[in-house]
């Protein structure tokens, strides 16, 4: 009898994993394709008009629908079938870029880049809210990895989901400028609905395990925000861990603003594109690792030292206008995104209702994908204006030569410098806070699959009920469709209101 449990378990998980290997294989065609048309776009724009203004409401324009659907993302992943969830982002964008071919049949191409006229703005909008369908599929992704992952391979998951994440960013720097270059836009358009058609096609075949979601009562709109902080608040510590997580994206987001500018001080824009993709590659090495090593124990630990090791090495990158410095530099910060990723994901899997995971990683992705441009949109100016003056200037060549030495632009050296030290100062400080030791002993004591620690007590309340603020529901008991109340319970965790609860309960 006990061979024959085994042998069906394992039948189940060989089931269950190869359907995960199937979604991020599917995963990663679309996010390369949504990513290679957006891309695309960006640069037809620019080489058509010249007009960096165009090319920066198209940027922000899509980090901006990002932030502000993720939360809506999150709800329709909590209420319906996974696979479900991502079909509907493969149909969605396949009609919306399907519409964009169509208007740029029936137009000439001057009238769609003329932009003070109506149809850029229309074709451009289409092919953004059709690449930005896409984060819905992503966060759908991120659940599956609790569905269909024992838990103790979650963070090798991730580090899997990390590397597809980092394919997407390495093939769509490169072929989407080829693509403008030797084909066109409505070529390139072509390339994108039959990529998108395809992930339709594959998804048919693919069955994921898993029970109809139960409706959440408390969540009868489609913007279930309530819910997401409710769910958030049931964790101590998570949000914490989420507002860190902004935190660190609007560091990035100087990054962001300033990488372009200054590997074009040190290369040609040929050369500077070959370098991007070579540091790009960074992001496989790293997701490979997460995915071979995992990430230890305490991911929150993991996560806060790699987040000074970037911080680091933002610091220092650019200390000398040397090629192979910055490059270099580059490549071993981009490896160091994906355990950060992972890290925030892992955790999330863990301590978080599965039945309510969509919605926080939807709101997670909205403050995250909120903060980088943000800061773009604020270092640019002050870099302009304000940084790289005082620094062609005598008085900042003098006092800061002896550090960052001689070159064109050491404006741009001084911000990063400062960037990183705020990274470093920020990531230790958070060692020693509550919110850290919190969900850190969270982790640790939350249960895996559902089965509670030995010898351990249900916390309840005065009638006999469990506190709200205790229930974390197991994974699997969500597949089989038990409520939240019969969900097993997280023990030794502080209230939100900083009770503890008494040591036979621990």
């Amino acid at each position: 009898m006990s061979a024959t449990l085994i042998t069906l378990d394992l039948v189940e998980r060989t089931v269950e994993t190869r359907a995960f290997a199937n979604v991020l294989v599917n995963t990663l065609i679309a996010n390369v394709t949504t990513s290679f048309l957006w891309f695309a776009l960006t640069f037809w724009v620019y080489i058509e008009t010249q007009s960096v203004l165009a090319t920066g409401v198209i940027g922000g324009a899509y980090m901006l629908f990002i932030a502000f659907f993720s939360m809506v993302f999150g709800t329709i992943v909590d209420r319906h079938r996974k696979h479900t969830v991502m079909v509907l982002s493969s149909v969605v964008s396949a009609v919306a870029f399907a519409i964009a071919g169509i208007l740029y049949l029936w137009h000439p191409e001057s009238a769609l880049l003329d932009l003070g006229g109506p149809w850029f703005w229309l074709f451009s909008g289409i092919i953004l809210f059709g690449g930005v369908i896409e984060q819905l599929r992503n966060i759908a992704l991120s659940t599956t990895v609790t569905l269909l992952i024992p838990e103790e391979r979650h963070a090798n998951a991730n580090g899997l989901v990390g590397t597809v994440q980092g394919i997407a960013f390495l093939v769509t720097s490169v072929f989407s400028g080829l693509s403008i270059g030797f084909l066109g836009m409505g070529w390139t358009l072509v390339i994108a609905i039959a990529a998108m058609i395809l992930t339709f096609v594959h998804l048919l075949f693919v069955r994921i395990p898993e029970e109809q979601p139960v409706p959440d009562p408390d969540a009868p709109s489609a913007l279930d925000f309530h819910g997401s902080v409710r769910a958030i608040r049931l964790a101590p510590g998570l949000f914490a861990l989420i507002v860190f997580s902004t935190f660190n994206n609007l560091i990035g987001g100087v990054y962001m603003a300033l990488m372009d500018p200054y590997g074009l001080t040190l290369f040609s824009p040929q050369l500077w594109g070959i370098a991007l993709a070579f540091a790009s590659t960074g992001f496989l090495i790293g997701g490979a690792l997460v995915a071979k090593f995992g990430l230890g124990k305490k991911p929150v630990r993991t996560m806060l030292l790699v987040v000074i090791a970037m911080g680091v090495l933002g610091s220092v990158f650019m200390l000398r206008e040397w090629w192979p410095l910055y490059v270099v530099g580059m490549w071993l910060y981009m490896m160091l995104v994906p355990p950060v990723e992972a890290a925030e994901q892992t955790v999330i899997q863990k301590v978080v209702p599965f039945t309510r995971q969509g919605r926080v990683f939807g709101m997670a992705a909205a403050m995250e994908a909120a903060a980088a441009p943000v800061t773009a949109f604020l270092i640019a100016p002050i870099a302009e204006f304000l940084i790289i003056p005082y620094m062609r200037e005598g008085e900042g060549r003098q006092q800061w030569g002896w550090l960052l030495g001689e070159g064109e632009a050491r404006g741009i050296a001084l911000i990063c410098l400062f960037a990183g030290i705020i990274m470093v100062i920020a990531a230790g400080l958070a060692f020693f806070t509550r919110s850290y030791r919190k969900l850190t002993e969270l982790y640790a004591r939350a249960p895996a699959d559902g089965d509670a620690p030995a010898g351990d007590a249900p916390a309840t309340g005065g009638d006999g009920e469990r506190p709200e603020a205790d229930l974390i529901l197991d994974p699997v008991a969500a597949r089989g469709g038990r409520a939240e109340g019969e969900s097993a319970v997280g023990r030794g965790m502080d209230e939100p209101d900083g009770t503890e609860a008494p040591d036979e309960q621990r």
